[in-house]
């Protein structure tokens, strides 16, 4: 019987899969069942292997990100993009078929199981992901400073110190942080584009997004 190692390590048997769940099958060619699953990508390679799982294997491909403006700490503003789900993608294939190609695919580790199965992924999931993400799937969002961040000035006459924001005009782009100067704790107030949030992540964009999601 000819076995095969999913990317955990586990060695199954090709004839004895059996997807777990059945919610969002599709036929695909010659009696091909379609599915979602989710695949493992090698560290920082998740753009790669989308777009190796697509060119070579002609195969249908989720990985939405997310883009922000941030600031540098030298004060120049760019646009960042970054998954939303580091290291994993979504990838709607006919597991019999697919599994060996999408192990084998730069980029990819393989696809994720859970006690020796392969779990599938409900196609609605994906299409309510795509709904808010659109067919780029990106979701630029904004995130202002909030009360309590830590942020580093990345402009002007306090260029590089660390502060702590107390209140945040999202309207007019304005900021008041509480920095030390000459040992002493002092509100000062300051454009938004010269502030760096500190910390900032994909994580901190999840009550944003959450609200897009349902609005």
């Amino acid at each position: 019987m000819i076995e095969a190692e999913t990317e955990l390590g586990i060695n199954m048997p090709v004839s004895g899969w059996e997807p777990s769940g059945v919610g969002g099958s599709v036929a695909g060619t010659l009696g091909e069942v379609l599915e979602w699953y989710c695949a493992k990508t090698k560290p920082k390679h998740d753009h790669i292997a989308a777009a190796n799982l697509r060119k070579n294997l002609g195969l249908e491909v989720f990985g939405p990100r997310l883009r922000s403006e941030q600031t540098t700490v030298r004060g120049v503003i760019k646009n960042v993009t970054e998954p939303v789900f580091p290291g994993y993608v979504f990838v709607r294939c006919a597991i019999e078929k697919h599994f060996d190609q999408i192990r084998h695919t730069s980029g990819l580790s393989g696809l994720v199981s859970f006690g020796g199965r392969i779990p599938t992924v409900p196609a609605d999931v994906i299409e309510d992901l795509r709904t808010c993400f659109g067919v780029e799937e990106v979701l630029h969002l904004q995130k202002d400073p909030s009360p309590g961040d830590g942020v580093t000035l990345a402009g002007g006459a306090f260029l590089g110190m660390q502060a702590v924001v107390l209140r945040s005009w999202p309207a007019k782009r304005r900021v008041r942080v509480l920095l030390e100067i000459l040992g002493r704790p002092t509100p000062i107030e300051v454009d938004r584009s010269i502030l760096t949030i500190q910390g900032s992540s994909v994580a901190k964009w999840l009550p944003e997004l959450a609200a897009v999601s349902f609005a």
